[in-house]
């Protein structure tokens, strides 16, 4: 694989010198409870949902990222069980175990898999053997990017190091200067052509990946406020690439796309959501804290349509948008079909009943949804 062929309410980190401690979630700073949940309307299964095949993992408790590389999905749970999965059958291909807990996966090319552990260890693993492990300089909550035979990996200190995919040697790291405060959930590091692309603060920035040198940033948003907390804009969770087009949000701030060929702001709109976005050729789709589900049009980022108060207050994942839906889960166990023109529900179906905190996925004509429970379930939409 190569880099051209292939580059297809949140705890806080307090940074203090070197050091960084865990503070509380923002709401928990406000100290108000979370207004209760919107009931969900009768379901009105306009489309079909089989289920085609189902596994299982220990406990997902951490902000997994599930992998999709062909017909390979890769998953992990928070014991640091990594499991490789052919979504065609829903069969196995291989498990191992790493030997701790995970902060961050997975990372994968479809031969090579790579997580960190909490005690802040990039671990490759291969055929579901670990290849090799190196320590690295702060915990890392994104999880690496595995491409062009090599591995690379964002730390929560905003060093961005890449490593030879065998061996495991470090071939370059670029540290950059962090604001006081970062998120502890996955930022935005994927690949464009030649070009690595990651989320420092509000800005997007691309990388030359053979030598970690800087090409061009795009800012989605600017840091605003009088304390660090108002200040924070991190790009966070996954991103809506259309060919050179790669939209992302700004935690709690906005969501923009930007021109990775010329390195430019296309738009920035104000948006108050904690999760990644989806998105197709005509529309990027996200979904806010309040629970209200958007899409902005990608050409100018003017709002095409918004769901306001079918989910009001409930727990959503970024949306994944296919064939003629949205796939949307939600922390009582739902996952949610909407339509992708104007956000009418179509199905809703319930994997294991547990809380679906992992933002689904697609392979092949198989939606793969992850649950807290470590079900791994494959559905294919009529």
């Amino acid at each position: 694989m190569n880099f051209k062929r292939t580059l297809t309410s949140a705890p806080l980190l307090l940074r203090t010198g070197a050091a960084m401690v865990l503070i509380a979630a923002l709401a928990a700073c406000s100290g108000t409870a979370r207004p209760k949940p919107a009931e969900l309307p009768a379901n009105v299964a306009l489309m079909g949902v089989k289920q085609a095949w189902a596994l299982k993992i220990p406990a997902v408790n951490f902000p997994l990222s599930t992998n999709v590389s062909g017909d390979m999905v890769t998953v992990a749970s928070s014991d640091g069980t990594v499991a490789v999965i052919d979504a065609r059958a829903g069969q196995e291909v291989w498990r191992a175990n790493v030997g701790a807990p995970l902060s961050a996966g997975v990372g994968s090319d479809g031969t090579l898999v790579a997580v960190v552990t909490t005690n802040s260890e990039l671990v490759a693993l291969q055929g579901g053997k670990v290849l090799w492990k190196q320590r690295l300089t702060a915990q890392s909550y994104t999880p690496p990017l595995v491409a062009g035979r090599r591995v690379f990996v964002q730390a929560a200190d905003r060093t961005t190091s890449a490593w030879d995919g065998q061996s495991g040697r470090r071939l370059w790291a670029q540290q950059r200067s962090a604001e006081n405060l970062v998120l502890k959930r996955p930022g935005v590091m994927l690949a464009v052509g030649d070009t690595l692309v990651i989320g420092v603060g509000g800005r997007l920035v691309g990388i030359n990946p053979a030598n970690g040198t800087s090409r061009w940033e795009a800012p989605i948003a600017a840091p605003r406020g009088t304390n660090d907390v108002e200040r924070l804009v991190d790009l966070t969770g996954s991103v809506s690439r259309v060919g050179d087009s790669v939209c992302a949000r700004a935690y709690s701030a906005t969501v923009g796309c930007v021109d990775t060929a010329r390195g430019a702001l296309v738009w920035s709109k104000p948006a108050a959501g904690a999760d990644g976005v989806g998105g197709d050729d005509r529309f990027v789709y996200g979904t806010e804290e309040n629970g209200a589900v958007v899409a902005w049009r990608r050409a100018d980022g003017e709002r095409a349509w918004q769901q306001p108060d079918m989910f009001k207050y409930r727990i959503l994942t970024a949306p994944l948008a296919v064939g003629r839906s949205l796939v949307i889960g939600d922390a009582a166990g739902f996952v949610h079909f909407l339509s992708r023109d104007d956000g009418a529900p179509m199905n809703r179906i319930t994997p294991d009943g547990s809380p679906i905190t992992v933002t689904p996925v697609i392979s092949g004509n198989t939606v793969v949804v992850v649950t807290r429970n470590g079900g791994v379930f494959g559905y294919r939409p009529e």
